[in-house]
């Protein structure tokens, strides 16, 4: 009787590991200005961002959900939702945010560049090609990466279309993470605009977890059971 009492011990202090646990999660696209009526942008809709906190909320943490510009909500009375525009404004607030939370989870598609000015007034159509200048946006992994501290976990998200694990993996190293989750873009129904995604999980290790493609709630359980083994009571 009471190895089964231990065993129940156990396998509820494993399903309590992110109870209170403060975790940032950033979700969907930014927008950049070009004039009043345009912006840069992406095709990101969120939605793995924010079945992320949806999950976490589930399992006892406090999250925080940075998003840029979608059309979701969140249901779980435990998310506290800060809506930014901006990649600028994603930064400035991540980096606010994270210095109090145990973890943070970058899945939004921060755009990497931004124009150099934006028109205050309508751009005119025109008959010639017209040039617009862009410089790069702070990166806000790489940032929280600097700033993280032995106790906190990062978890960065990357899409690339060639040489995959391997520049994934680089960035590991280069911004400072615990794993990454590596987005394919070379399978139908993965990727942005799909309620479907197939991910690897790489952590810094080299610790490779290859996943079918599943529903993006299912792809968020397996990441925050990766996040779990980071916190072991």
């Amino acid at each position: 009787m009471r190895y089964l009492k231990d065993e129940k011990l156990k396998s509820r202090k494993k399903e309590d590991r992110l109870e209170n646990k403060k975790v940032l999660v950033t979700a969907g696209p930014t927008h950049e200005k070009i004039d009043p009526v345009r912006f840069l942008s992406n095709l990101s809709t969120g939605k793995m961002g924010y079945a992320i906190a949806e999950i976490l909320a589930e399992r006892g943490a406090l999250v925080t959900l940075i998003t840029g510009p979608v059309a979701l909500t969140v249901s779980h009375p435990d998310i506290k939702v800060i809506q930014v525009v901006t990649a600028q404004e994603m930064y400035n607030v991540s980096v606010s945010v994270f210095p109090d939370c145990e973890a943070a989870i970058l899945s939004a598609a921060v755009s990497d560049y931004t124009p150099v000015r934006e028109l205050k007034s309508k751009m005119k159509r025109k008959d010639d090609n017209v040039f617009i200048e862009l410089k790069p946006t702070l990166d806000i992994a790489a940032t929280l990466g600097r700033m993280k501290k032995k106790r906190q976990v990062l978890v960065g998200f990357a899409l690339e279309s060639e040489n995959e694990i391997k520049n994934a993996a680089r960035k590991i190293e280069k911004k400072n993470l615990d794993f990454i989750v590596l987005n394919s873009l070379r399978e139908k129904g993965a990727g942005f605009g799909t309620d479907t995604n197939r991910v690897t999980i790489i952590d810094r290790n080299n610790n490779i977890e290859e996943f079918e493609l599943k529903h993006k709630k299912e792809v968020a359980v397996d990441i925050i059971n990766k996040l779990e083994k980071y916190f072991i009571l």
